[in-house]
């Protein structure tokens, strides 16, 4: 497990220009898409298999389960895959069909869960179903992304100092987009160590409980949760923002447009938290935003038209567009 995580290599920021309502603002977006399978969750599954592996070792053929919104389940199936284990990813209507072909054709079994939680999405259904596997099979071992320490650790240990070396003396925000509530816990863990005077702002989902708020319809894979995080409390950050998904689209095209480079959907709503910020006037002199993941596997849905019209936000995207060019904003890489 240690050449597993040896592996994982710091992911590059890049410098973006940002105008906006006749300012100019430096910021940076630190590009996790470039991880092995294309997100922040390459991180996370490592510390998990490690986890797990330190309490009982892997052996070849061991059946691993866990509830996955999607990029967790191709980071674990990855790991899986080179650890000769077997892997079945718990997912739900709102995992992008792209993650799914890729999920099956790296030999990952499915189980599809269809109830809605009754809170906006499937994620307690999904918790649901994989308790019932473990009860039903006692050799599965769950790797729990949701209360595993490890989950954080990794974040403090990895993410965290890269943050605080990359941003430089003159960092002074983060915005972290929340879903478990592990990354951001194990982000500001470190630099509240190391730079308290950095303001940390958790990015989640309107309609989301992870930072309080109602429960509610959640448009955004990967976004938000149906319950609160089990790793966040209230000294972990400085503020939330709740995105709503026409921001949130609105953003990835914008950034696309302006820069050529296609964001995920969790990535577009960190971008918009940032925004928020300076429309209240915080108005940082270095912010990062921590980009999850790219667009690859929103094509058929941040950046599709007629998921928009299938979903009944096309009016409000367009309208979101229309403000934000109207206060002058524009994206341009540094």
């Amino acid at each position: 497990m240690e050449e597993l995580r040896a592996a994982l290599a710091e992911t590059p920021v890049t410098g973006v220009v940002v105008e906006y309502r006749g300012r100019v603002h430096e910021l940076l977006i630190k590009q996790e898409s470039l991880n092995p399978t294309g997100s922040i969750k390459d991180r996370t599954a490592t510390g998990l298999l490690a986890e797990i592996d330190r309490k009982e070792p892997l052996v070849p053929g061991t059946v691993l389960v866990e509830s996955t919104s999607g990029n967790l389940g191709l980071a674990l199936a990855r790991l899986a895959r080179l650890l000769d284990c077997r892997f079945i990813a718990v997912i739900d209507e709102k995992t992008p069909h792209p993650t799914r072909r890729s999920l099956v054709a790296s030999g990952v079994e499915l189980k599809f869960v269809d109830e809605p939680d009754g809170q906006g999405g499937y994620l307690l259904s999904r918790l649901r179903a994989v308790r019932e596997l473990c009860g039903e099979n006692a050799g599965h071992r769950w790797t729990n992304q949701y209360e595993n320490a490890a989950n954080p650790r990794i974040h403090r240990e990895t993410t965290g100092p890269e943050i605080a070396r990359q941003g430089g003396a003159e960092l002074d925000a983060v915005y972290v987009a929340v879903s478990t509530g592990g990354t951001l816990a194990g982000i500001s863990a470190h630099l509240r160590t190391v730079r308290p005077e950095v303001r940390i702002v958790a990015v989640d989902a309107t309609g989301s409980l992870v930072t309080g708020g109602a429960g509610g319809e959640r448009l955004i894979a990967g976004l938000g949760a149906s319950r609160a995080s089990t790793f966040l409390d209230s000294t972990s950050y400085d503020a939330a923002a709740r995105i709503d998904a026409a921001h949130t689209v609105a953003a990835c095209r914008m950034f696309l447009e302006d820069t050529g480079i296609a964001l995920g959907g969790s990535s577009g709503s960190v971008l918009c938290g940032y925004l928020g910020d300076l429309d209240r006037g915080h108005r940082p002199r270095r912010a990062l935003c921590v980009c999850p993941d790219g667009g690859g596997k929103y094509l058929g849905t941040v950046f599709d038209d007629t998921w928009l019209n299938t979903v009944n936000i096309a009016g409000d995207v367009k309208h979101a567009i229309d403000l934000f060019r109207g206060e002058g904003l524009r994206f341009r890489l540094d």
